[in-house]
């Protein structure tokens, strides 16, 4: 089966899995999150984890490397003060301090591409430890 890919202004290729995973997410809720990983070799990026409906934030939060940089997903779904369900997507540029130079570059300069590749983020949040991607600064955004 031959794979297409969109090629992020960097130079780094973004393959369907990430938007067939996300299009999932989006449309029919299979994945309550999804971890995106740049492949420095063949500069593709990749899915490199998915999280089920039944997963939580913490569960997202817990499979961030503490050592190096990835992008996240995450489908929050929460109630408005008007008692409206809602649901946002949240993408999460994830670029700890421990992580390599390149690495952080590489993650900042290719954030764009894959951007513009998943349709339908509603808030970007950056984080380089766990304190600035809390639950609570993604439900301070999402209200």
């Amino acid at each position: 089966m031959a794979m297409a890919f969109k090629m992020a202004t960097t130079g780094m290729w973004v393959t369907d899995e990430c938007k067939n995973s996300f299009m999932e997410m989006k449309w029919k809720k299979v994945h309550r999150y999804i971890v995106f990983k740049i492949d420095e070799k063949s500069r593709l990026v990749n899915v490199d984890k998915v999280g089920g409906p039944g997963e939580s934030y913490d569960d997202l939060a817990a499979s961030l490397p503490t050592d190096d940089c990835r992008y996240a997903v995450f489908d929050f779904d929460f109630v408005t003060v008007d008692n409206c369900r809602k649901s946002k997507i949240f993408f999460i540029a994830w670029s700890p301090t421990a992580s390599r130079i390149r690495a952080k570059m590489l993650y900042a300069t290719s954030k764009d591409g894959l951007r513009r590749v998943l349709d339908g983020i509603s808030y970007e949040v950056q984080a380089t430890d766990p304190t600035e991607m809390g639950i609570d600064v993604i439900k301070d955004k999402a209200n």
